[in-house]
């Protein structure tokens, strides 16, 4: 796998959880494995140099549609990113109410800005904020890698699913994070 490190950026989707009761973001122990690769991705582009953008649900109460579907989760100031990921300095943070992190956000704007063509997603739910994100991605002209143990699928459907549908759908080319480390680190 070939990553030009000036060309790409980190998207790391919904790594957040609870920072009170939450419907969907409550801490599971059965995802230390993902949030240690989520953490090895990050860390992987911050010695690389590769931009690192967090795009975090931060709905509003009582307004925002998704919350009637899946109740109240990622309400904004009551989520944080999860502890395993060391956020850098320069890292930005661009807040979501809806699945994609490009959905009437100026994500488009800032990676256009930084010179990016790339976007490598890391993240949650695989099935849904990931994958809604890659197809606004794709329309709007950018490749895209997804790591592949760096995502998951709990809410709805499968990761092979999920997975099958970047591929396909998208041209997504998929990774391992250490098939990412190794492509960063030459």
């Amino acid at each position: 796998m070939n990553i030009d490190k000036n060309a790409s950026a980190l998207l790391v989707i919904d790594a957040i959880e609870a920072a009170g009761a939450d419907a969907v973001y409550d801490p599971d122990a059965a995802t230390a494995a993902y949030r240690g690769a989520l953490a090895r991705a990050v860390a992987a582009c911050h010695a690389a140099g590769v931009p690192v953008i967090f795009c975090n649900d931060a709905h509003v109460r009582g307004i925002d549609r998704e919350l009637a579907l899946w109740g109240e989760h990622g309400i904004a100031g009551e989520s944080r990113i999860f502890p395993e990921i060391e956020v850098g300095e320069g890292d930005l943070v661009v807040p979501k109410r809806r699945y994609s992190g490009f959905f009437q956000t100026d994500l488009d704007l800032t990676l256009r800005e930084l010179g990016v063509s790339t976007v490598v997603a890391v993240g949650a739910d695989t099935n849904i904020c990931v994958l809604h994100t890659l197809a606004d991605a794709y329309f709007l002209g950018y490749a895209s890698v997804v790591v592949t143990d760096a995502t998951m699928t709990f809410l709805c459907g499968t990761q092979e699913g999920a997975l099958e549908h970047c591929v396909k759908c998208y041209g997504s080319a998929l990774a391992t994070v250490s098939e990412l480390e190794s492509a960063l680190a030459s």
